[in-house]
């Protein structure tokens, strides 16, 4: 009987031994975990998500009343279809461990190995499923802004499987490139939160795209022009807030890194309005409404690569920038050129992106971010270098894979709706909807409708 009070002692004190052994490395793993933080980056990725809904409404009121519905489901369907596959596979292809500085490995497939706790790798005070989700917002955007290009003319169907493709083979490879520990990273790169990744990408694919589709019938006949530019202010303002969780939560940390990227990120953006409607007021002798909501999305995109990286005043010049050089594209190159890029989504991110990732090679300084490099302006010739190598990699990357992309599904299905689906607009032929059913009643259908 005392023996098995002994073992049974024995057995209580091993185990006592075990957890109090156990014990200061489960706090350091929970110390690990910084809850400002935590709350800091999930604010963030919500307000990411709401640029995409965002863009539809900028978008939308940008397109002609027929087709409002349908480039808006586009917007709704890139967050259902881009959620789904990043947890199934984009998350590991983009910052999965690298494997040969090309992609990222299978070891987080289906998030497997993925927890509540920080990963060492990538954000060490946030737990490792917030890290995912934040960058989940950043895939979502991506593949939503290249619809811009081809709006009101690509079949649904073709744009699902182009969505799930083009996530899978351009934007997990690139942002494993820059931000995964790929070889741009390696180089030396600096996209603080998507010039290359985001902007550059989408807007290139864009524009393959839109060459590859053809232009809008009637395009080279009539003027085709937004049909409600209140919703394009509002999707605008909405883009401008949802940007400070794109930029400042990029810091992966409540601090003062964030600060700078939120106080550059306005600047820039409003520094890009002044300088578009001072051009096109010279121009055209009229400022709008439209180019200064235009100019405000142009100066967000220039930023964004520069946004940890730059000085306030650097962020002024930059918006001035790009705001000319965006309004020349679009008003003035892309109808020499003759392609149809529906919604500017080339010459607004992508060339605003180009403009951002280089001019981060000039005015990214070490007293800005000691984690960053010096540019062009403050002796750094070196990264001026890289940054045109990640500009250049991205544009061929993005256009030749999204051409590749564009003949594989063109053997499958159809790209293009009909003449006929075009000329009835997409919200009635693809999707069986009338956005504005309800204003063309009469009153006595209206008010039938009211009492019923």
């Amino acid at each position: 009987m005392k023996e098995k009070r002994k073992i049974g002692l024995i057995l209580i004190l091993a185990l006592l031994i075990i957890l109090i052994s156990n014990m200061p490395a489960l706090a350091a793993e929970e110390i690990l975990v910084d809850s400002g933080n935590t709350a800091f980056i999930i604010i963030c990725s919500a307000l990411v998500l709401l640029m995409t809904p965002g863009l539809a409404f900028f978008y939308g009121g940008m397109v002609r009343k027929k087709n409002v519905l349908s480039i808006m489901m586009q917007c709704i369907a890139v967050m259902a279809l881009v959620s789904v596959q990043w947890v199934l596979l984009g998350y590991t292809l983009a910052f999965g461990p690298d494997l040969g500085s090309i992609i990222g490995n299978l070891n987080f497939l289906g998030l497997h190995g993925v927890s509540i706790f920080p990963s060492p790798d990538y954000a060490n005070t946030i737990p490792h499923y917030v890290f995912v989700a934040f960058q989940l917002m950043f895939a979502i955007i991506t593949a939503a802004l290249i619809s811009g290009a081809f709006a009101e003319r690509m079949r649904f169907s073709a744009f699902v499987l182009f969505v799930l493709l083009w996530t899978t083979l351009v934007y997990d490879p690139v942002a494993h490139w820059v931000w995964g520990g790929g070889w741009l990273g390696q180089l030396g790169a600096l996209d603080f939160a998507g010039g290359t990744v985001v902007h550059i990408s989408s807007g290139v694919s864009g524009l393959v795209v839109a060459l590859f589709i053809g232009k809008r019938l009637g395009k080279d006949r009539d003027v085709i022009v937004p049909h409600n530019l209140p919703f394009t202010v509002l999707g605008a303002a909405l883009l401008w807030f949802g940007w400070f969780g794109f930029n400042a939560g990029s810091a992966l940390a409540a601090d003062g890194i964030a600060g700078l990227a939120f106080l550059v990120t306005n600047t820039c953006a409003a520094a890009g309005a002044i300088s578009w409607v001072a051009t096109e007021w010279i121009h055209h002798g009229k400022p709008t409404v439209f180019g200064a909501v235009s100019g405000a999305v142009a100066g967000l995109v220039a930023i964004t690569p520069a946004a940890g990286f730059v000085s306030p005043l650097s962020a002024v010049v930059m918006g001035i920038m790009v705001g000319p050089i965006c309004y020349l594209f679009v008003s003035r190159i892309k109808k020499y050129l003759g392609y149809d890029d529906s919604l500017d989504a080339f010459g607004i991110h992508g060339v605003g992106g180009t403009v951002g990732a280089l001019a981060t090679g000039i005015f990214a300084s070490t007293a800005v971010n000691p984690a960053g490099a010096d540019g062009l302006l403050f002796g750094g010739l070196e990264l001026f270098g890289v940054q045109v190598l990640a500009v250049a990699a991205t544009y061929v990357y993005a256009g030749l894979i999204t051409l590749l992309l564009l003949k594989v599904i063109s053997k499958v299905i159809p790209l293009r709706v009909s003449d006929a689906e075009e000329e009835v607009g997409l919200d009635a032929s693809l999707h069986g909807e009338d956005a504005y059913a309800y204003e063309d009643m009469s009153v006595n259908d209206r008010l039938v409708g009211l009492q019923s």
